[in-house]
């Protein structure tokens, strides 16, 4: 049986001496004292380990089951979910007005990840009822948010978006769901709508769907396209639920993994819908619940990559086999751990070294839409937008090959399911494709991000890493050779990448694209870099301050240091890729593969 233990204290460490939070003019940051957001992320982490990881093998291996038409979850899933909604935990960072308790976005952030590390597939289930809220609660009239939201908020209605059909996936404007006015104001939607997270299931009295469909007459492809509000079952004027809407599951997706998440073909024969947000808008209102899922997809890349690397570390010291080259490190027994050899020390490393750097990126993200939401801060907000694409796609592309890395440590033993390591491999895969798959997200930063607003947003971003630099140089020798020369090195590909594009991009726009993945990558080693250099310097100055727990502080420095040396010049590589263009990649005909 897998383990799994919530990273507690160094989520801690990110948000109170690595991020600051309490010292943040951001409205809501100053009462999130340390003894305060220790004890929330205690109890979420007794949650993850106690109710949610032991159904994670039971989701995996049962799934959902299709029934006379209603889908049911795995054993254990729908008390379970009872048990996090009693506990208010799907409304943590959502307004009090509808029922929610209002903690900064960063706090949802750092207790989503242990959900998903312990369930992915449970965990989606409120997490998309998260993004669908936020989508009301954006776009939608008061009369919708009043209706909705206070149910949503707390899960006893869950929701879902409705975008891909079998025809398109990415392009939307091929779609052919429609949606036809009626007399009192509602619309008519008939289609079809497959790959549906959550789409239906037995934990939730109602479901909302959040369907996108073309309004005949309407403008063509994507700029006709218009977000509907469909509930599973209809709402009565005093709010209880009326007759079943014309929406019904006809198949559960065989997939890979998350097999506990009901992932459905849902078909809308004439089902009554509300337009959410304006007409042939519904991209607009959309995206505010797929920037918000692509950042909790980011979070899955990271969370399936720290579970799985603690069932790795656990199997490591304990697993006999062979003997260290140095000499006996087991004399008494007929082997030394497999923790002994160097090359599985350097997959732990790279293992350890990606999930503490991606949590402090995913957190230092989370904070800039808490300043973006929550005090109006536009530069965060524009930095955030840039680094989106990068926090989906290299922490579900990295997510997924340190979950490769851990099951590898295993051997044959990873490959059978009683280790439960493909598990996380399997889970982890489809973070790389749904929300937009990487290959897009690549596309998006380099085609649209990188030149958004004129190019301020990613020049804030060279100047914040180097006025980090300028600001921390010469304090400690050390410190400058193991993370101020490394992070200045990368920053400098991660320019000439972009100086490359600039040149020459704009006469061969494949120059650009064909650099495009290669460009997401370089940027989050810069990140992580960046994020792991802020770490080594609060390590640094804790231990110089005396620290009681000095152990994981010089941990810190030593796995930070690793990242610096023996990760961080992929940079060099990447840069080297784009530099060659886009003549290699666009060599041969179609007719030559």
């Amino acid at each position: 049986m897998p383990i799994y233990t919530a990273p507690t204290k160094d989520a801690q460490f990110i948000l109170h001496e690595v991020l600051k939070i309490t010292e943040s003019s951001v409205p809501g940051y100053s009462d999130l004292e340390s003894d305060f957001t220790g004890a929330i992320l205690e109890e979420a982490g007794k949650i993850s380990t106690e109710v949610l990881h032991p159904l994670n093998m039971v989701g995996d291996t049962e799934g959902c089951t299709l029934e006379n038409g209603v889908v049911r979850t795995p054993k254990g899933f729908k008390a379970a979910f009872d048990q996090l909604r009693t506990g208010g935990w799907p409304g943590l960072d959502m307004p009090e007005q509808y029922g929610g308790q209002y903690m900064p976005y960063v706090i949802g952030t750092a207790v989503g990840e242990m959900f998903s590390a312990s369930n992915q597939a449970f965990t989606m289930y409120h997490g998309l009822t998260h993004g669908a809220a936020s989508a009301i609660l954006a776009h939608g009239t008061d009369a919708q948010k009043d209706t909705y939201l206070p149910k949503m908020i707390t899960c006893d209605w869950t929701g879902t978006m409705n975008l891909t059909e079998s025809h398109c996936g990415t392009d939307l404007g091929l779609m052919r769901t429609k949606a036809v006015p009626t007399d009192d104001g509602s619309y008519k939607i008939s289609g079809e709508k497959i790959f549906i997270s959550s789409g239906d299931h037995d934990m939730s009295d109602n479901i909302i769907h959040l369907v996108l469909a073309k309004i005949p007459g309407g403008p063509e492809g994507i700029r006709g396209v218009s977000l509907f509000i469909v509930p599973k079952f209809l709402i009565n004027e005093d709010g209880s639920l009326g007759a079943r809407n014309g929406v019904t599951c006809d198949n559960i997706e065989e997939k890979m993994g998350i097999h506990g998440n009901s992932t459905c073909v849902l078909n809308y024969e004439g089902s009554v819908g509300y337009l959410l947000g304006a007409e042939n808008k519904g991209m607009r209102a959309m995206f505010t619940m797929m920037n918000e899922a692509r950042i909790g997809v980011g979070m899955q890349g990271l969370s399936q990559a720290d579970a799985a690397y603690q069932n790795a570390v656990e199997y490591a010291k304990e697993r006999l086999q062979g003997r260290a080259v140095t000499g006996d490190e087991n004399p008494d027994g007929p082997a030394d751990p497999l923790i002994v050899h160097p090359d599985i020390r350097r997959s732990l490393m790279d293992q350890k070294s990606f999930t503490e750097g991606a949590r402090a990126f995913l957190l230092w993200g989370s904070s800039m839409i808490d300043a973006s939401h929550r005090a109006d801060d536009e530069d965060a907000e524009g930095l955030v937008s840039l680094l989106t694409p990068v926090i989906k796609g290299f922490l579900t592309d990295q997510g997924y090959d340190m979950t490769v890395q851990a099951q590898q440590v295993f051997g044959g033993h990873g490959y059978i399911e009683e280790s439960g390591m493909s598990q996380y491999t399997r889970d982890a895969r489809i973070a790389m494709i749904y929300e937009g798959a990487n290959g897009v997200q690549a596309l998006d930063l380099v085609g649209r991000k990188l030149g958004q607003d004129g190019g301020k947003h990613v020049m804030a971003f060279f100047a914040m890493v180097m006025e980090f630099g300028k600001t921390n140089k010469g304090k400690d020798e050390a410190f400058d050779r193991d993370f101020l020369e490394p992070l200045k090195a990368a920053s400098k590909d991660l320019q000439a990448a972009g100086m490359y594009f600039m040149q020459n991009g704009v006469k061969n726009p494949n120059h650009a694209l064909a650099g495009s993945s290669d460009f997401l990558h370089l940027f989050g080693h810069v990140c992580l870099g960046l994020m792991w250099a802020r770490m080594g310097l609060a390590a640094r100055e804790a231990l110089e301050g005396g620290a009681t727990d000095a152990a994981f502080y010089e941990t810190k420095l030593a796995t930070g240091r690793y990242y610096m040396a023996r990760r961080l010049p992929a940079t060099a590589m990447h840069l080297a890729r784009i530099e060659s263009g886009a003549d290699t990649v666009m060599a041969l005909d179609a007719d030559q593969f």
